[in-house]
């Protein structure tokens, strides 16, 4: 059935499945900085109404709460406070405008050359990879970062096991409908299982009133804060590029050309700054929903207005909101590891569609290192700024891709005279 006419009714239960796929990774950014979560879905829906709007619907790409920005938010809220901290975050909003204004004028082309496949691959494999600790730790009942224990090991397990392989098996065995629910039936079965098995706590559910309008921040602007946040943006800036190769490569188009990298990234600018307006987190392309379209094969960026829309509804449904904080750890965690090792496969197919040789040292070098880099977790500290993850791996990728010549001799015993592809096809 093509995407014109897919039933609204699919379109919504799909956009309903993204939202609960990035409501987790959603609402743990402002609980974790202070922020208010109802804010973070009105954000999260408004940016990316605007991403679409910007985009023209053609990107089925949804917008939740950065994680590279838990630790600034933090630091700025306790040296300058929480309307100085929005601040910096609506001016960190221009830099996604900047980096939107030279790629529109020196071309896609000009991204090509210095994120070829080899470069990309990587880098997706890494965003993907360098989240399944987070997967793990709450498959096990702990806290993302593993310091914290919410559920024991053995109950932790089971509920993860039986909420993973239930998302599989509708996945690749599921008929007509149920093939596009593959993420809601694995959170459906693995909260009636905590619910059995005491994991659920109702009382805060009870105690949610039914509406509730969230409580609005207005920014102030502090140069100290502003310089100190534009920076952080860097990261997922460059994420987002390779989020938005990596849904190009599940759907099989080629995103940065048409509409265009400079409208994907003009339209996360603009959602950043929407977001810090109103008092929510900076936003960002979420790789556990590029994840969930890869599994459920749904393309069609209409999914992405209801999920959208659904986060803005539930902005102001604080029983809902209670409903959706209720659901424990090891359920999202068991359900993750599917969704990260997803992104991490797409990566790796970046490089095999593309043909890139890994018996050419350069490849091998970059490739390596990348990995290393991402997934062991190395950090700089350039000019006052803490390097690592996304932002490290991007930019060490491209600058060894500049320096490594392309033309050195192969190992003995492989022959070849097939030139390295230079763009994603």
């Amino acid at each position: 059935m093509s995407e014109a006419k897919e039933p609204v009714w699919r379109q919504a239960l799909s956009g309903a499945q993204i939202l609960f796929v990035a409501f987790g990774a959603l609402v743990l950014v402002p609980i974790l900085t202070g922020l208010n979560p109802s804010m973070a879905l009105l954000g999260a829906g408004v940016g990316t109404i605007i991403f679409q709007i910007c985009t023209k619907r053609q990107v089925p790409i949804f917008l939740g709460s950065s994680f590279a920005f838990i630790a600034p938010i933090i630091y700025s809220v306790q040296t300058w406070g929480m309307p100085a901290t929005l601040g910096g975050l609506f001016a960190a909003g221009w830099l996604y405008l900047a980096l939107s204004l030279v790629i529109y004028l020196r071309g896609a082309d000009f991204i090509h050359r210095i994120m070829p496949p080899v470069v990309v691959g990587p880098i997706i494999m890494v965003i993907g990879l360098g989240l399944a600790g987070v997967a793990v730790n709450m498959a096990m009942g702990k806290t993302g970062d593993g310091k914290g224990v919410l559920v024991d090991y053995d109950t932790a397990i089971l509920v993860a096991a039986i909420s993973l392989a239930t998302t599989a098996a509708v996945a690749v065995r599921a008929k007509g409908i149920f093939r596009l629910l593959p993420v809601l039936s694995g959170v459906a079965v693995g909260y009636v299982l905590s619910i059995f098995l005491g994991l659920v706590d109702f009382t805060k559910i009870a105690a949610a009133p039914w509406i509730e309008v969230p409580t609005f921040v207005t920014p102030q602007f502090n140069w100290a804060a502003i310089l100190f946040m534009i920076p952080v943006a860097l990261a997922p800036a460059i994420e987002h590029v390779g989020d938005v190769v990596a849904i190009g490569a599940v759907t099989g188009k080629d995103y940065t050309v048409k509409p265009g990298l400079h409208r994907t990234m003009l339209g996360d600018g603009l959602a950043v700054c929407t977001a810090a307006l109103i008092g929510g987190p900076p936003v960002t392309t979420y790789a556990e929903v590029t994840g969930a379209v890869m599994i459920t094969r749904c393309y069609n960026p209409v999914i992405m207005t209801w999920a959208a829309g659904f986060a803005i509804v539930m902005a102001f449904f604080g029983k809902f909101n209670a409903i959706l904080q209720s659901i424990p750890v090891p359920v999202m965690g068991g359900i993750m590891m599917l969704l990260f090792g997803s992104i991490a496969s797409v990566g790796l197919n970046t490089l095999i569609h593309a043909q890139v040789d890994m018996h050419r040292p350069r490849n091998l070098i970059i490739v390596s290192l990348v990995l290393v880099f991402g997934i062991g977790g190395l950090s700089l500290n350039v000019a006052g700024q803490h390097l690592h993850g996304v932002s490290l791996c991007g930019i060490a990728a491209i600058l060894l891709n500049l320096v490594l010549p392309k033309g050195e001799a192969l190992p003995m015993g492989v022959e070849t005279d097939e030139a390295e592809p230079e763009t994603v096809p």
